[in-house]
């Protein structure tokens, strides 16, 4: 059995596209999967190699015992591109994913040429949000967060319009290991990326969701300030979960991205 903070944990990925062509490396949020991606893969370049993962504790990745350390989490990932002999990839993260990203970014510099830092922040909410939230879901559960983090994740006009989007992220939500949720938001607690991501030079782009609950877009956008170089996109009509609500938009402003770094 893998221990967190002894060997990386063994991630569940789906590698898709040439083993050869440049590859696309996906990061999901906290109480969400691989599948939070599917939208947006049909309006991407037809010559990526598209590799999606579940974190640890979620999807159909092994769920160690928690807490985990952030640093558990970027050595998984690096480990499973590592398996996979993936080299200079462009790497999207988003929330979690993209402090995994960020940090993933500043040790395994040989792993990610460019970044795509979406709905995230070097430090998401404070320590006191998150013991708050993780006292909250070991008594009642997932269920406890469930309701406020939908209305966090997703825009006015998908409740009004899309509810069906909001149903899928919440059964997804609610399939997560309770350990995993809670190991991952221990995670979040302790980390805060501002040294290390302050000395990343690689292209960046960062990207936010104009109706964000969880990391709103002044939040996201500091990013930009802190790594030379990087541009914003405002993904409008969005909240959280960009990917899920404006899937089209989302992979044109990835795609002009990977356009503008020769990364297609």
């Amino acid at each position: 059995m893998i221990l967190p903070g002894d060997e990386p944990c063994p991630l569940y990925v789906v590698d898709e596209g040439p083993k050869d062509a440049p590859a696309l490396v996906f990061a999901h949020a906290l109480g969400a999967d691989l599948t939070m991606w599917d939208a947006v893969l049909p309006f991407l370049p037809k010559t990526l190699r598209i590799i999606r993962m579940d974190m640890r504790g979620h999807g159909q990745s092994p769920c160690p015992d928690g807490p985990y350390p952030m640093a558990d989490l970027v050595r998984d990932t690096a480990a499973a591109l590592d398996r996979l002999k993936v080299k200079d990839c462009a790497f999207v993260g988003l929330s979690i994913g993209g402090i995994i990203a960020q940090g993933l970014a500043a040790e395994r510099p040989d792993l990610i040429r460019a970044l795509i830092l979406s709905n995230t922040a070097v430090k998401i909410a404070t320590p006191e949000v998150w013991a708050a939230r993780i006292t909250e879901v070991k008594a009642q559960g997932i269920e406890a967060v469930l309701g406020p983090n939908m209305q966090r994740w997703f825009a006015r006009a998908t409740h009004r319009d899309r509810p069906e989007l909001i149903h899928h992220a919440a059964d997804i939500m609610r399939a997560t290991p309770l350990a995993g949720y809670l190991g991952c938001m221990a995670a979040i607690a302790d980390t805060d990326l501002y040294e290390s991501t302050a000395r990343l030079t690689l292209p960046t782009l960062v990207t936010a969701g104009s109706e964000d609950g969880s990391t709103p877009a002044d939040l996201v956008r500091e990013l930009t300030d802190l790594i030379p170089g990087s541009t914003f996109e405002l993904i409008r009509k969005s909240g959280h979960m960009s990917p899920v609500e404006q899937p089209e938009i989302y992979a044109a402003a990835l795609t002009r991205f990977l356009d503008v770094t020769k990364h297609v």
